[in-house]
């Protein structure tokens, strides 16, 4: 991990088409979306597994024989994940992919690989239908309902507060997020005074703003990307509004920070990883990223890694065949990025939620939510 640069330009040689006869590698699928509205977590997610791909190469590959990211561009357009899923089976013959992507393309992506059987692991989409789609799907982030049920342990249990409004995007992220939250709020007595929704392209809240404001809340739970989050969260403080702000892990980039400015001082956020984290391998990954990239870690390229990191070791363990690769994930632990992973029948992680607070322009730890019986995912 000393001379990662060199790593990284290994990898890049390696990730060049022609660069190396077919039987010499061992292909890992990936998609994300590089360019449009999310380009800027699909450039996390790709550098995360690329990161990834490096080091193992240089640690002698699979058996020998060098790993080849094969990267497509999603868009984040659920229709161009079917064709893009058939490319990777039937063109690149990968031995498993990984989506770098947001819920509607994973989901569309995950029944093309199921049917084909090779073995799929979403790093950080949310969507429960994702891992339902069969045996070869697996997720390394949290589902939305788990991350939502944290959301209100946390309101409740560590802010000891009650009322709350809800303003969700309206797309599958906000909805799955949204669910878990009301699904245990009663048991927390958290009392949610209004529900919002706006839209994924919206980044002026006037009215919205208006309405929470006329509320009154104590706590305001907004699901939500960092490129809408930003105006939604700088605009609620420049209206007066002083609930505390509770975000989820679409607020957790740098891109966020800077959107919002000083507004997002004291905004917490349900994540992944944690910033001051010390275990070995959160460290070493936020070091090198940071030294690789030039630019601050976030969840997304943790994310990224560790789902990388969980199809490295499976294939180091199973070889190419996609049966044993699934088999070596679901019996498998796997320690990442974002802490260590094992999967249950469903093909759900099972972990603790990250809790961080922005302070001083960064992310750094509010709390752990560690009841991994009151986050457990569903089996079936």
């Amino acid at each position: 991990m000393r001379r990662i640069l060199p790593l990284l330009a290994l990898a890049v040689l390696w990730l060049m088409p022609g660069t190396a006869p077919a039987q010499d590698v061992v292909k890992i699928g990936f998609h994300a979306p590089l360019t449009g509205f999310a380009a800027a977590d699909g450039k996390s997610a790709r550098q995360g597994a690329e990161l990834a791909v490096a080091q193992a190469n240089a640690a002698g590959g699979i058996a020998g024989k060098k790993i080849e990211l094969v990267v497509y561009d999603d868009e984040g357009k659920p229709e161009n994940t079917i064709p893009l899923a058939n490319k990777l089976i039937g063109q690149d013959k990968v031995a498993v992919v990984v989506s770098g992507g947001y819920s509607g393309p994973t989901r569309a992506a995950a029944p093309v690989l199921q049917r084909a059987g090779i073995p799929y692991l979403s790093a950080y989409a949310i969507h429960p239908d994702i891992t339902r789609a069969g045996d070869f799907i697996f997720r390394t982030g949290m589902m939305g309902e788990v991350q939502g049920r944290a959301g209100a342990k946390l309101v409740a249990d560590l802010l000891k507060k009650k009322k709350v409004v809800i303003v969700a995007v309206n797309n599958d992220f906000g909805q799955a997020l949204t669910a878990g939250f009301k699904e245990v709020a009663p048991k927390f007595g958290i009392e949610i005074l209004k529900e919002h929704t706006f839209a994924m392209p919206d980044r002026q809240f006037g009215p919205l703003v208006a309405q929470v404001k006329a509320s009154d809340p104590e706590v305001i739970y907004a699901p939500g990307y960092f490129f809408n989050a930003g105006p939604l969260v700088a605009q609620l403080r420049a209206a007066g509004v002083e609930a505390t702000i509770i975000g989820q892990e679409g607020y957790d980039s740098q891109r966020f920070i800077e959107i919002a400015g000083k507004a997002s001082e004291g905004v917490i956020v349900t994540t992944s990883l944690d910033r001051d984290s010390t275990s070995p391998a959160t460290r070493a990954f936020i070091d090198e990223y940071e030294k690789a990239f030039k630019d601050r870690v976030d969840m997304v390229a943790a994310s990224g890694n560790a789902a990388a990191t969980v199809a490295i070791a499976a294939l180091k363990k199973a070889g190419t065949d996609p049966k044993a690769i699934r088999d070596a994930i679901r019996a498998g632990s796997f320690d990442t990025a974002i802490g260590t992973l094992s999967f249950n029948n469903l093909g759900e992680v099972k972990k603790a939620v990250q809790v961080q607070v922005v302070k001083d322009a960064n992310f750094h730890r509010f709390a752990i939510i560690d009841d991994l019986q009151f986050l457990a995912p569903p089996e079936k």
